[in-house]
């Protein structure tokens, strides 16, 4: 599936909007002493944002970091649901976006919402589709039925084997918020973890 630049920016945080298609590499950090923390570049090794994880928090809470350290955003996973949720806040612990998980037969499935600040505030949906335990997902924006990214795991390598930390390839269209959907893959895989414990 190719993705499309968009014809209107998509996202929360214009800082981080792609100028052109993106591919991504996430890699969950083998020797993380502070749980979760995953180093985000483009392929070329441009780093674009850090995810840094808290050891002992019961939300699992991830800070998404720009690279002068400052807080973006934090994930956080929201208990008591019947489907896996996770959300992200800003430092007033406002709701940004919520991706709620589902299970269907036909594989997994996640829905993500939030209010686009690029355009006027207006709703978006999109779904995650895709096949978690084969870690490769689709995400497509709900309406239009365009997809806005790709997630794919990379194959099995002494990091998978030793450690258990994984590295994703996400491509990701022009016109679309990298910070948001580094947040749905860090989700993503958080999901994966949790599958299969």
């Amino acid at each position: 599936m190719a993705l499309q630049p968009r014809r209107s920016a998509l996202g929360i945080f214009p800082q981080f909007i792609a100028q052109h298609n993106e591919e991504l590499v996430l890699k969950e950090k083998l020797f993380s002493l502070s749980g979760d923390s995953f180093s985000i570049t483009t392929v070329d090794g441009r780093e674009i944002v850090r995810v840094k994880g808290e050891a002992f928090s019961l939300s699992g809470r991830k800070h998404i970091m720009d690279l002068q350290d400052n807080t973006v955003f934090d994930i956080r996973k929201e208990h008591f649901t019947i489907h896996t949720t996770y959300y992200i806040q800003n430092a007033q612990e406002e709701k940004l976006m919520e991706i709620k998980s589902r299970f269907s037969i036909a594989g997994s499935k996640a829905t993500i919402t939030f209010n686009n600040a690029l355009d006027g505030g207006r709703p978006v949906e999109l779904t995650m589709k895709g096949d978690f335990f084969a870690r490769h997902a689709d995400i497509i924006e709900e309406g239009s039925g365009e997809p806005i990214a790709q997630i794919r795991r990379k194959g099995l390598n002494a990091r998978n084997l030793i450690g258990g930390q994984q590295t994703y390839i996400v491509a990701v269209a022009a016109g679309v918020d990298l910070s948001l959907v580094v947040a749905m893959c860090v989700c993503f895989d958080e999901k994966n973890n949790e599958s299969e414990s």
